[in-house]
Parts: C-alpha cells; structure tokens; sequence
C-alpha cells in the first residue's frame, strides 16, 4: 500500500509546506545514512581520519533536526492542521528525532573507530560486527524509502526484519563475551566492538520506529506495542470491504 499524495488543499501554499517538510526530512534522512556508512567503514577499515570525521559532524544533523522542527510548529501554528495531515506533522517529529539519535550512534560509533584504530592497525573485529553493520544499514536505507514513498507494505515488513538484527546483536555479544573470558588481553578491545554492536542495533530500533511512524500517517493506526501480524492482518481486512 503506498500513500500517494498528501491532499490537495485550497491554499497551494499549505500544499507547498508540507512537501518542503517531506523534502527536507528526506535530505536529512540522506545525510544520516550516509555517516552512519561512513561509520561502519571507518570501523571495519581502521580509518582513524573518517572516524575522526564522523565522530565530529553530528552538529549538521542537529541543526537540521532543529530547523525542521521550527518550521513544523510554523505550519501547526497557521494551518491548525487535521486528519491525515495533522499524522504527516507528528510523523515528521518522531521521524526527525529517531534520525537525530541515530546520528547520535554514527558519531559514537565514530568515537570508538578513533579508538580501535589506535590499539591495531589490523582490523581483527572486521569479520565480527561487518555484517550485522551491512545488515542495518540495508534497515536504514530501506526504511527511508519506505518514508519517501509512504509504503505501508515495506514498512510492515522492515519493521519485522528488527527481529534478526536484534538475534544477531545477542549472538555477537555472546561471541565477544567468550573472546574475553578466554584472552583477558581482548577484553578493551571486545568492549568497545561491543559498545559498536550496540550503537547498530539502535539504529535498527530506531529505523524500525520510523517504520511505524509510516504505518501511522498512512493507515491512522498507533502499531507500537502490538503484534505487527495482528494489526497487518485488521489492515487488510479493512481494505477488502
């Protein structure tokens, strides 16, 4: 199901805001994907410079996230907004919010990457947390077409995909635990793989969250806390009569 439009209106201009706001969310979503691969190549390769890089750009992503909050409370303030547009503004706000912490887990990601580098030069963790990173950022970008297009359908099924991001994190985790109970030496370096483990599966969380939020200006429906199946299935229903 993918929502097409967002209304017409009679005033253009209100048309004109709301598709700035989806434009500048998008932009936004675009530049957090793109530290956040950067973030994961700067791990995986002990690229001191681009870690340095990320762990030191977060303030672009900040100052979007507060621009496009501003503008979001101009247009509730004038319009009085309601209905499917009034969902598309709060919509807007979670999304912008999930964006900016997952900005916050690139640059701690980076942090750690600065770190990493400085122990060994060879990545020996790069087998370890490579492909639960390629996993996530699969998530991300996918979820940001899922908002591009309002696809309710990829948004279902990304949402559900969290699951073996999250069985993936618990299994490193376990692996990373056994390296240092067997090689004490591993255990600054295993934490911080760790500590990078961790900032992906947020990533994930929140890239589910903005799934949600999908599902939520497009079908009206509130799904957190409530089996995905359950309410896919009252969806469909709900299509068919």
């Amino acid at each position: 199901m993918v929502y097409q439009d967002i209304g017409q209106h009679i005033s253009h201009q209100y048309d004109e805001d709301l598709e700035s706001l989806r434009s500048k969310v998008l932009n936004m979503g675009g530049l957090v994907e793109k530290q956040v691969q950067n973030a994961l190549l700067a791990l995986t390769r002990a690229d001191s410079s681009l870690a340095e890089d990320v762990a030191t750009s977060d303030y672009r992503i900040n100052s979007m996230e507060v621009a496009i909050d501003e503008e979001c409370t101009q247009v509730i303030a004038r319009r009085q907004p309601a209905a499917s547009d009034l969902r598309l503004l709060v919509t807007i706000y979670k999304t912008i919010t999930d964006l900016e912490r997952i900005g916050d887990e690139a640059e701690k990601i980076g942090r750690h990457a600065v770190k990493l580098a400085a122990i060994e030069r060879t990545p020996t963790y790069f087998s370890e947390i490579k492909h639960l990173g390629e996993q996530v950022c699969k998530m991300l970008h996918e979820c940001l077409d899922a908002l591009a297009r309002m696809d309710v359908d990829s948004a279902f099924a990304i949402a559900q995909g969290d699951r073996a991001i999250n069985d993936e994190y618990d299994a490193l985790t376990r692996q990373l635990i056994t390296y240092m109970m067997e090689d004490p030496r591993s255990i600054k370096r295993s934490l911080r793989v760790m500590w990078c483990a961790r900032s992906l599966e947020r990533i994930g969380d929140h890239a589910k969250n903005i799934c949600e939020a999908v599902i939520y200006t497009v079908a009206g429906q509130d799904i957190r806390h409530t089996s995905f199946d359950q309410v896919k299935a009252e969806l469909t229903d709900s299509n068919n009569k």
